[in-house]
């Protein structure tokens, strides 16, 4: 299964989310973020690529929803409610 964790700048929750899975059997997993400061900016590719897509707030599924409109259609889209209060591994 491959899983997106998205938050907005990729430095603390969705790379913290990332590490924590990556080596676990039976997932591929990649993170990006939806600022224009993200350390790694969500693509197409990587919405395309996704079985599932776990965002840390609801701002961001409706962000990908406004930028990738069609690809997202079908998409398992997973929120999590996890506010930008938190550092990595936190």
């Amino acid at each position: 299964m491959r899983v997106l964790f998205i938050c907005s700048r990729n430095i603390w929750r969705s790379k913290t989310a990332e590490d924590m899975y990556k080596l676990t059997p039976g997932l591929d997993v990649r993170s990006a973020g939806t600022s224009p400061f993200a350390r790694i900016h969500v693509k197409a590719s990587d919405i395309t690529w996704a079985d599932v897509i776990i965002v840390m707030e609801k701002k961001h599924k409706e962000i990908l929803e406004e930028r990738f409109g069609a690809r997202m259609i079908g998409k398992d889209v997973k929120v999590l409610h996890i506010p930008d209060k938190y550092h990595y591994m936190h």
